[in-house]
C-alpha cells in the first residue's frame, strides 16, 4: 500500500464515525508496510472526551505490538491532531504523522500551533495535506447534515 491507500482506509473510518453521529475523524499507523492500528472518532458513542481517533488508534498498535512505544510507525489521520493527540503521539513516540485536512480551530501541528516544534523528547517527523481536499469535503458534508 501506498500513502493514499493508508489515507484512504482511515477515511473509512471517518465514514463509519460519521455513520455513528461523530465527527468523520479516522486513523490508521503503519509498520513495515503493514496496518497496526485503527481508530475512529467516538466521543458520541462513548460519551467520552478523549475518545478521538488517534488516541484509539494508538491503543490498538501498542495492544497489537505489545508496547507502548511505537517506534518505526507512521500514523496516518483525516485530520490535523488537536492538542491531546499530538501529547499521545509524542509520548507513543510515532516517527512521523501524515494528516489530510488542517483544524484552523484546534490543530496543533501547524494550524493554531505546532506542539512538534516545542522541546519535547521526541519530535515526529510531519506531513500534511495528504488528501486533503477529500478529507475536508468528508467533514464538511458531515457538518452540512447537522444544519
Amino acid at each position: 500500500m501506498n500513502h493514499e491507500e493508508y489515507m484512504r482506509r482511515a477515511m473509512e473510518l471517518a465514514a463509519r464515525a460519521a455513520d455513528e453521529g461523530d465527527v468523520p475523524v479516522g486513523c490508521v499507523i503503519v509498520r513495515d508496510g503493514q496496518i497496526v492500528g485503527e481508530g475512529r472518532n467516538r466521543r458520541e458513542e462513548n460519551g467520552d472526551a478523549t475518545a478521538h481517533a488517534e488516541l484509539e488508534a494508538i491503543r490498538d498498535a501498542c495492544k497489537k505490538l505489545g508496547t507502548w512505544r511505537l517506534h518505526g510507525c507512521t500514523m496516518y489521520v483525516t485530520l490535523e491532531p488537536c492538542p491531546m493527540c499530538t501529547g499521545g503521539i509524542i509520548n507513543a513516540r510515532i516517527d512521523a504523522v501524515r494528516y489530510g485536512a488542517k483544524d484552523e480551530k484546534a490543530g496543533a501541528c501547524g494550524s493554531v500551533l505546532n506542539l512538534f516544534e516545542e522541546r519535547f523528547n521526541h519530535k515526529p517527523r510531519l506531513y500534511g495535506g495528504l488528501l486533503e481536499d477529500e478529507c475536508a469535503e468528508q467533514l464538511r458534508d458531515f457538518f452540512e447534515t447537522l444544519r
